[in-house]
């Protein structure tokens, strides 16, 4: 090595060491939080300057950090953070400020983009919710890590068992860690809510609220009647609904199917769909050519698809799963088994939103008790998947005393406006119409023609919505005239779940099998040529790393789908065998050559493959999900590298002792 080059073999000791250190340093760190400011008292809130991000684009804002107490019925009890956005109106005198609540539950309350429709003449203001966005987060690892597991399915009696199991692990845990899981309850995070208010000066608020966040604006107005002026509720959640009555869903399906009789070319698929899909679902196979299909998570996601019905929802929309289930394509099934398992697992922060639904137990109790599903098209696996089945959730997961007081409707004067989608499967406006809207004494109810739960109403006539809602809140009166009949639009297909099913199948085995070429050519070139010159070998290792590690990375996912389906896909198991072996043996044949004696290639095979399963293990700890891969090849990489350095660097020192072999190639 002449002594121009001699800096090659340190820079490359810093940038792989570099790596490792960094995803060390990933796997070991506490997850960043809010912080409680030192000194600080419940109720203050302290704010500063900053961006929002709209669907109008960036806004100036005002972001900052409110302190509450954990419960409120223990004066002792710990200080927790919450962060609280504020933009101003553009309006010299504005209204009385919105404050909005989102749904869930288990879901944050600061991602808001529709902000910008309210701002002209209100302030807009979002407090998050506690458990979710604040200093104190309850996530629950341990049950996205089950569901996940389940080799038959996420609501099978086997995965409902050991949720079940893992919830109570949850618990323990975060009690033992200092948390108090029955301050998580709905009236702490209305009283979170008044303190913002408090704070911010407001004598009067409006709630905007949808879905689970109904329940909360709800609560507030019994609560704290005198701290609202008016409150609109998008997608209705009374007392006792969080879980899905069977005998709704089958009369919306019967809805759907008088939708598609209006659709000639729609209703000559099938004349009556809620037949038709009860057939599909009741056959549902088990397998697609080697491909495992899981019964109920098709069950689950369909249920969440049906929610809405708009474009934007697509795939996961109704439009896209009535298709699957027409088609009599199995792939289409098993496409809608997969990403079942890909996105209902991780959709919410679990613990909070154990905490937060227990204001239903009782009520999800009695629907077990009383047999739970009848027999309906999609059966009891949704409900199943919120409660982890009869005496699952409930069982384990402490009740707030908090909740007692509100498991039922109680009137208020409140002037509230219900928006309700004519067909959602979420939350169905029957039971906003029949249950709360005689509670309300100045109470009007919009029921929309053809949409379903809260994203089609912000997806729809966003002008016709944005008149309404403000109209309602200046005046407290109702201008729905912007709104028309919208036809359930069963095109709404951008991309089939058949077409999902090939493209994953595609694009995995044709990365596994570009991966294995890689390899494969990398093995016969350095055998026929006996191994590549130093600069030669750098570039290849540093080409080959990504074909080679997704190479890898793809054949554990074939193996998950076909052999060990209680795997998931970013599991360490599923991630770290292919992608360190493959980026180890590239990495590996790139450096070897048949000069070098064979007690080096031995150590330098050991090291880069040893090191590539190292590094691909550090890189799946460092960033868990389905990010994973990516770590993992960036630290299979960089262990390969770092190993086979070592093995060099040790045998220049015992070169130095000796004469170096003549013609022996030197790397770097």
């Amino acid at each position: 090595m002449s002594p121009r080059d001699s800096w090659r073999p340190l820079l490359a000791f810093l940038v792989t060491g570099g790596i490792l250190s960094a995803l060390c340093y990933l796997t070991l760190r506490s997850e960043p939080r809010m912080a409680v400011p030192e000194g600080a008292a419940a109720g203050s809130l302290t704010m500063r300057p900053c961006d929002y991000e709209t669907e109008g684009g960036t806004v100036a804002a005002e972001c900052g950090t409110l302190v509450v107490q954990e419960s409120r019925r223990d004066p002792e009890s710990d200080l927790i953070a919450l962060p609280v956005t504020r933009i101003r109106a553009t309006s010299p005198d504005p209204q009385e400020p919105v404050f909005r609540l989102g749904g869930g539950p288990g879901n944050t309350n600061m991602d808001f983009p529709e902000a910008s429709r309210f701002t002209s003449d209100h302030d807009l203001v979002l407090v998050g919710y506690r458990g979710v966005d604040g200093s104190r987060r309850l996530d629950c690892p341990e049950v996205s890590s089950v569901m996940q597991a389940g080799d038959d399915g996420q609501t099978s009696p086997k995965t409902l068992k050991a949720t079940t199991k893992a919830f109570e692990l949850c618990a323990d845990r975060l009690t033992e860690d200092g948390v108090d899981l029955t301050a998580y309850s709905v009236v702490q995070r209305v009283e979170d809510m008044e303190a913002a208010r408090t704070a911010l000066g407001y004598s009067q608020i409006n709630l905007l609220s949808s879905s689970a966040g109904t329940r909360t604006a709800m609560v507030y107005s019994w609560r704290h009647p005198k701290s609202l002026h008016r409150s609109v509720m998008i997608s209705v959640n009374p007392p006792g609904h969080f879980f899905w009555d069977p005998r709704i869903t089958d009369a919306q399906f019967g809805q759907y199917t008088q939708e598609r009789r209006a659709d000639k070319e729609c209703s000559a698929r099938t004349p009556n769909l809620a037949k038709s899909i009860r057939k599909a679902v009741a056959d549902i196979p088990e397998r697609w050519g080697p491909f495992r299909i899981k019964d109920t998570n098709i069950r689950i996601l369909s249920q969440y698809a049906m929610h809405h019905n708009g474009r934007t929802s697509a795939p996961n929309n109704a439009p896209t799963a009535i298709d699957a289930f027409l088609s009599g394509d199995t792939g289409a099934l098993w496409a809608m088994s997969v990403l079942g398992d890909l996105a209902v697992p991780t959709s919410v922060v679990h613990g909070e939103f154990a905490s937060f639904v227990m204001i239903d137990a009782p009520a999800a109790k009695r629907y077990y008790d009383g047999g739970g599903d009848p027999g309906s098209i999609l059966g009891n696996a949704s409900s199943d998947n919120l409660w982890a089945g009869k005496d699952g959730l409930t069982s384990v997961w402490p009740d707030s005393p908090d909740n007692a007081e509100y498991r039922d409707l109680r009137p208020t004067d409140v002037e509230t406006l219900l928006v309700s989608g004519a067909i959602d499967f979420s939350t169905p406006a029957q039971l906003a119409t029949d249950e709360l809207l005689s509670t309300l004494h100045h109470g009007k109810q919009v029921i929309l023609d053809g949409l379903g739960h809260t994203v089609d109403f912000w997806e729809h006539r966003p002008e016709a919505g944005e008149r309404m809602l403000n109209t309602f809140f200046d005046t407290g009166k109702v201008d729905d005239s912007g709104f028309d009949k919208r036809p359930v639009d069963f095109d709404a297909v951008p991309l089939s779940m058949s077409t999902i099913a090939r493209l994953l199948v595609g694009v995995t085995l044709g990365g596994a099998v570009l991966g294995l070429a890689v390899l494969a050519v990398l093995a016969r070139s350095s055998r026929r040529r006996g191994g590549f010159g130093p600069r030669a070998s750098v570039w290849i290792r540093v080409v080959t790393v990504l074909p080679l590690g997704l190479g890898g990375w793809l054949l554990g996912v074939l193996l998950v789908w076909t052999v060990v389906p209680g795997d998931f896909v970013g599991s360490v198991t599923a991630v770290v065998p292919g992608v360190g072996l493959m980026v180890g043996l590239g990495a590996y044949l790139a450096w070897t050559h048949r000069q070098r004696p064979s007690e080096v290639r031995r150590a330098g095979l050991t090291a880069a493959v040893g090191g590539a399963i190292f590094g691909a293990w550090l890189g799946c700890n460092a960033m868990p999900g389905l990010t994973t891969p990516a770590p993992a090849i960036i630290g299979a990489a960089a262990a390969a590298n770092f190993g086979l350095l070592c093995v060099e660097h040790l045998r220049h020192c015992l070169l130095n002792r000796a004469p170096a072999r003549t013609g022996e190639p030197v790397a770097t």
